[in-house]
């Protein structure tokens, strides 16, 4: 047997990767540090970093796609990962998106570049397919530099899941900046593509005593300046033809300040 019918099928040729000339003038000036928190979230990653590449090259919006893997043994803690990947991200990228490696953006007409004007909220509680709160800053947040500075970046004392974003929106209204949000977008909540299987991954959610007060304080000191952490390693990484770099990240807590990063 086999296929007769035009001799043996061709595997289909790869896509070619979307690369910019860099001195190609219409991708602009700035260039944007994807910041992806991420912990054993194999399968997603390998659809999220050519996708993601691909979505960012058609709109010719230079890029640089960071996996902030945390490898050490406390509780996930996605606002320290973003604050590492800030100070770890170098002086060619000079906005940043935090970004859930969960969530796809599938309307091209989504902006991605650079947000002079304060912080821009891409997955809006209008467009996200599960937070419709208005106070919402979750998902995929871009921030200038300059802005995310002026916020003293996240608050480090959240581990576990949740909560560390609507701490960061207090942030953002105490530093004087106003987020703005898509507007035209008519896809609704089609709009992104929301890969979590939370059926098999149970999300960290547990609270423990002390968490519960704590989490729903402004978080006055900490942030940028009190972060503490140490690069594992720093792998340039190439998925389907996509290039990254995976950051291995051992974060450090103070146990008794925020006793509750561990699993115990």
């Amino acid at each position: 047997g086999g296929q007769s019918r035009g001799g043996p099928r061709q595997p289909c040729p790869p896509q070619a990767p979307l690369l910019p000339a860099e001195d190609e003038p219409s991708w602009g000036p700035h260039r944007l540090a994807l910041l992806v928190p991420f912990r054993e979230r194999f399968e997603e990653l390998l659809a999220f970093v050519p996708y993601m590449h691909r979505f960012l090259s058609k709109k010719r919006i230079r890029h640089h796609i960071f996996i902030l893997n945390q490898v050490d043994h406390f509780r996930f803690n996605r606002a320290s990962l973003i604050n590492v990947g800030f100070l770890e991200s170098g002086n060619d990228t000079d906005y940043i998106a935090m970004h859930d490696v969960d969530l796809l953006p599938l309307n091209e007409q989504l902006d991605y570049g650079f947000p002079e004007a304060g912080p821009f909220h891409v997955a809006s509680p209008e467009l996200h397919p599960l937070y419709h709160y208005k106070t919402y800053v979750g998902g995929i947040l871009l921030l200038t530099k300059q802005h995310y500075e002026m916020c003293n970046g996240m608050s480090n004392r959240f581990w576990g899941w949740g909560r560390e974003d609507d701490e960061f929106y207090r942030r953002i209204k105490g530093a004087g900046l106003q987020v703005r949000r898509p507007s035209g977008i008519t896809t609704g909540y089609e709009t992104f593509q929301h890969l979590h299987d939370p059926a098999w991954r149970k999300r960290d959610q547990k609270r423990i005593a002390a968490q519960k007060q704590e989490q729903f304080k402004v978080d006055q000191e900490g942030g940028l300046n009190n972060m503490r952490y140490r690069i594992e390693s720093r792998t340039a990484l190439s998925v389907a033809g996509a290039p990254c770099t995976v950051l291995n990240i051992l974060l450090d807590c103070d146990t008794s300040e925020t006793p509750w990063c561990t699993f115990g």
